[in-house]
């Protein structure tokens, strides 16, 4: 299976791009890098026999690989060209799950606080707690009390002990 595998891969390779680097990683599955994409691809033995699972995901900055963002399960009798377009379609997932995690412009006069992706600030507002300040929950001071019963109880068995 390995070296069909390899076999498949480096025919998908010439199908999906000009440029491309076919290796074996650690785990046994076969990659194919896209570097001048930013995009990689990896097939691997799945549970069933004569099946592939094929992975897609970016090349970050400086050439480590991010996760893979989607994934399929392809039965390896089907021939390279639904291999290939089954890792189009899961190289265009990868793309538009990227595509809606990059930053996006603010409109002119508006700023988010530092170190907060989300939403932008309301006028008028400060924090969650529609103005007030920060405090320690309810669920806080349980924890607290029980931590410090437990304490108490460990140095009172400690001190009927030493007598």
């Amino acid at each position: 299976m390995s070296a069909q595998l390899k076999e498949t891969a480096s025919e998908l390779a010439q199908v999906l791009w000009r440029e491309c680097v076919v290796y074996r990683d650690r785990s046994g599955c076969v990659v194919i890098r896209g570097e001048h994409v930013q995009r990689w691809i990896s097939l691997a033995p799945a549970g069933g026999r004569g099946e592939v699972l094929v992975r897609a995901g970016r090349i970050l900055d400086g050439g480590t690989t991010a996760p893979a963002r989607s994934e399929a399960i392809v039965p390896l009798a089907a021939g390279t060209a639904e291999l290939a377009a089954t890792c189009r379609r899961l190289l265009a997932e990868a793309a538009a799950d990227a595509a809606s995690r990059a930053p996006r412009r603010e409109p002119a006069g508006r700023s988010r606080p530092p170190g907060r992706p989300g939403r932008l600030p309301q006028p008028g507002r400060s924090g969650k707690q529609g103005g007030r300040g920060r405090h320690t929950g309810l669920g806080s001071w349980v924890v607290l009390a029980c931590l410090a019963g437990v304490v108490a109880l460990y140095a009172y068995s400690v001190a009927a002990i030493g007598r």
